[in-house]
């Protein structure tokens, strides 16, 4: 059984993801522990709240050098809503720009859309070739955001949605995963994708 971590630094959506990834298949443990988060054949990055809460919450338990190092070791990560926005370079919220990740570039910034936040079921526009969403490239997956990333991950997979602008729904890049609708209050497509992942996960311990 694959074994997952999902980082436990503050985020309000631990719980349902856990038991997402045990319906995928996945054997997971809840815990902020670095030496488990490092260690773990998949780690999940869940996000709710606000870019500079995360980044703060995430920096104590030394989740943004714990990201880069899993993602320069070829070591599978998963980051869900604010936990993909954060892999970005920066985010602006309400005037302040906050450092994330950096593991690629770009902003994220408000949507420009007639209703803020996008809430609710919404389809993706998945890459060409993409392995995460196999099998469900038609689906609806629900999304609660008011900021996205706007600039596509250079040499990644990136998949696309639109809610009154184009923005990036999902990003596949090497060992490094992630999607800024909820996949685990995303019913059976969710789950496909779930187990997707985790099929992407075993993929790299066999390297």
């Amino acid at each position: 059984m694959t074994q997952v971590v999902v980082l436990d630094y503050g985020s309000g959506n631990v719980r349902s993801a856990v038991r997402a990834l045990e319906s995928a298949g996945a054997h997971v443990t809840l815990t902020s522990g670095r030496d488990a988060a490092l260690e773990a054949e998949g780690l999940v990055i869940p996000g709710v709240g606000a870019f500079n809460a995360v980044m703060e919450a995430l920096e104590r338990v030394e989740g943004h050098d714990i990201v880069r190092t899993r993602h320069q070791q070829n070591k599978p990560t998963l980051g869900i809503c604010v936990g993909q926005q954060i892999l970005f370079q920066s985010g602006t919220e309400h005037g302040i720009t906050t450092s994330g990740v950096a593991l690629w570039p770009g902003t994220v910034t408000h949507l420009n859309a007639p209703v803020v936040p996008h809430m609710g079921w919404n389809t993706v526009t998945p890459a060409p070739g993409s392995a995460m969403f196999a099998g469900v490239e038609n689906e609806h997956f629900y999304f609660v955001h008011s900021y996205a990333a706007h600039t596509p991950v250079p040499g990644a997979l990136n998949t696309t949605s639109t809610h009154g602008e184009q923005f990036i729904a999902a990003v596949e890049d090497g060992p490094t995963w992630a999607t800024q609708f909820h996949p685990e209050k995303s019913g059976d497509a969710g789950l496909t994708l779930l187990t997707n992942w985790l099929k992407h996960v075993r993929s790299k311990e066999k390297q």
